[in-house]
């Protein structure tokens, strides 16, 4: 939810960014062990169910359109909503919606004393890091919520520990079919996990099977090609988070008395959200954009001034960018 310094250099920021304009195919050694078929994955991630008053709107415009696209599984990357009672309507509505739907562990969705055991069981994961095998690929699901990072700088962890680290290159090296490499923390980009640089270089070693990395967690719109390897961070569903420093009434009094923490957002008049194509024939991965509009002030309005490489109206906007590749 809330934006760190960027880990990444000027120089490294610059050149990713630049990637994200080219159209590049699916590389040949990956795109040969895919299936003639069209693999179609929907996915919404940073609801924050518990912190906005529009939640279960907002996932409910995911599954209707969702309900005419007819993917073949559903993700939603975390931050989604505790796991609970008081959410059973949302993540019953979630799971109900189809019969492949998979989930993330988020840092917020173990705030207010929920643990990650109850995230497994209440939203019915396999673990809290696991792989899911779709149409001839493979979902490799990671946890970014481990602690023991020794750059821990406070605040959430964000780390993918020596244990998991350990699973992560069996895997890679077993695994035949193309992957999916899927987290809420991103593995490359502003805000990454602690040991970015180590699980950047151990899925360069596999990059002719990686299809891409997808990530939630920093409510930005951006894409980066790092060293082979696509990253791609998706919009959170529901707002960009701005801080105490621009706290300011978009709704009701009221509203915000119950939702104190909406103050300090820039919501979204719309949810996004998006769909993930994979076309072995054509050899193109394509990520669905959609647009929405500000709700209230915009972060320009505002004067949103980010301490890292992030830009209004680039990074920062209500829209989840069209991309192809």
């Amino acid at each position: 939810m809330k934006q760190q310094t960027t880990s990444l250099s000027r120089r490294q920021f610059v050149k990713a960014t630049a990637s994200a304009a080219l159209a590049l195919s699916i590389p040949s050694a990956v795109s040969a062990a895919l299936r003639k078929e069209t693999i179609t994955i929907g996915i919404i991630t940073d609801l924050h169910q518990d912190l906005i008053p529009t939640g279960y709107e907002r996932l409910a415009a995911f599954l209707a359109d969702m309900k005419k696209v007819k993917p073949d599984a559903l993700l939603q990357m975390g931050d989604f909503a505790y796991p609970g009672d008081k959410n059973k309507n949302v993540i019953t509505a979630f799971k109900n919606a189809h019969q492949k739907t998979l989930h993330v562990i988020g840092n917020h969705d173990t705030d207010a004393g929920y643990t990650k055991q109850q995230c497994i069981n209440y939203w019915g994961m396999p673990g809290r890091y696991y792989t899911y095998a779709l149409k001839g690929i493979c979902l490799l699901v990671l946890d970014g919520n481990d602690k023991g990072s020794p750059d821990h700088k406070g605040g959430y962890p964000s780390y993918i520990g020596p244990e998991q680290t350990a699973w992560l290159k069996e895997q890679l090296g077993t695994i035949k079919e193309p992957l999916i490499i899927v987290s809420h923390q991103p593995l490359a980009g502003p805000d990454a996990v602690d040991n970015a640089a180590e699980i950047q270089a151990l899925l360069e070693k596999y990059q002719n099977k990686i299809l891409l990395a997808i990530n939630g967690h920093t409510h930005i719109d951006a894409h980066y090609h790092i060293n082979g390897i696509h990253y791609v961070h998706v919009n959170s569903a529901s707002y960009y988070w701005m801080g105490e420093k621009y706290k300011h009434l978009i709704y009701d009094p009221a509203v915000h008395q119950q939702y104190p923490y909406l103050a300090y957002t820039c919501p979204y008049k719309d949810a996004l959200f998006t769909t993930l194509v994979i076309d072995p024939v054509k050899g193109r991965i394509h990520i669905k954009g959609k647009r929405s509009q500000w709700e209230g002030k915009s972060p320009e309005e505002l004067n949103y001034q980010n301490s890292g490489l992030l830009h209004t109206g680039k990074e920062i906007v209500p829209r989840i960018s069209n991309l192809q590749w």
